[in-house]
């Protein structure tokens, strides 16, 4: 506890002195404006943030605590942002007011958990919007140990249904799972995975970027396998029906794309693995891929070439 509690005591020095030496230069930065232009300084309304932070760090109070009461609550809430549970809660234990607040800790469950089943029910009187904070990151760390026991541990809270739409919407909007475990999971439960993917929209998304932002979501296997081509073929047509004029004016089809995805992640084996010396060339690329997509031009696949030689892998 004492270690935890020194931690936030550094971070929330760091950030005053980040905040004094930013405003600083933004007050230095007017003082200069004002001098060429030979104008009055204009003042503005509320707390005068930057004397209050130096006063608070130069003066006689420079170890104690700046009270975020005092600050806007913009600043606040990207203070808070930094904390996890347990020093949010050593935090409600100095900012008194603040770790009674419920519309803060409404904040902090819905910037971090942007969907759960719970946001859309009548909540009953006496809700705690900091308990449910303390749960949602109880069931993270559950579920990042156990899959099933973190879904489990949500729905008995009531804060997640049984519903594949609903899981796949709070396994979208959120971080804090495990991509590993994640993996897992959606390995068992295609139902939820199906509707994961159409959450996805890669509409005007060159077809190497699309792929990148889904398995960044959605995280490739390490090995190729049955479950893979599940991904792939999903993504195929997932993308095809975002992008319904390119499909018409390239002559794509999911079958078609299926065949650039794989020709794209042996791209990205082939250019970034230190272990392959004779790296395929453009033209080698170009007449490879063509003998599987006969309807896709060259150009096209020269670009996609270009796409992975200049960023890199499309799994990684």
């Amino acid at each position: 506890m004492r270690q935890m509690g020194q931690t936030l005591w550094r971070q929330q020095l760091q950030l005053q002195e980040e905040l004094v030496d930013q405003i600083a230069d933004r007050g230095g930065q007017r003082r200069e404006q004002g001098r060429d232009h030979q104008r009055a300084p204009q003042h503005c309304s509320g707390p005068d943030i930057y004397h209050l932070l130096r006063a608070r760090i130069g003066g006689k109070e420079q170890h104690s605590f700046l009270d975020l009461d005092m600050l806007p609550p913009e600043l606040s809430i990207a203070i808070l942002s930094y904390l996890n549970a347990t020093d949010l809660c050593l935090a409600g234990c100095v900012w008194t007011n603040l770790g009674n607040d419920e519309y803060l800790w409404q904040g902090l469950c819905k910037s971090t958990w942007g969907h759960c089943s719970i946001y859309n029910r009548k909540l009953p009187a006496g809700f705690s919007y900091r308990r449910l904070y303390l749960q949602l990151d109880e069931g993270c760390l559950t579920f990042n140990a156990n899959p099933e026991e973190g879904i489990t541990y949500f729905m008995s809270k009531g804060i997640l249904v049984d519903n594949a739409a609903e899981l796949a919407k709070f396994i979208f909007c959120t971080r804090r799972l495990n991509w590993k475990m994640l993996r897992i999971y959606l390995d068992e439960r295609r139902d939820v995975l199906d509707e994961l993917v159409t959450l996805h929209n890669f509409r005007n998304q060159f077809l190497p970027n699309a792929l990148r932002n889904f398995f960044r979501q959605i995280h490739a296997p390490e090995e190729r396998g049955e479950y893979l081509e599940t991904l792939i073929t999903k993504f195929s047509h997932r993308f095809c029906t975002c992008n319904p004029g390119l499909v018409r004016e390239l002559g794509l089809s999911p079958d078609a794309v299926y065949v650039l995805c794989y020709s794209l992640i042996l791209l990205s084996i082939d250019l970034t693995s230190p272990h392959v010396k004779n790296k395929m060339s453009k033209r080698e690329f170009i007449r490879n891929t063509r003998r599987a997509a006969h309807t896709v031009s060259d150009d096209f696949v020269g670009h996609l070439y270009d796409n992975i030689y200049l960023i890199g892998h499309v799994a990684a």
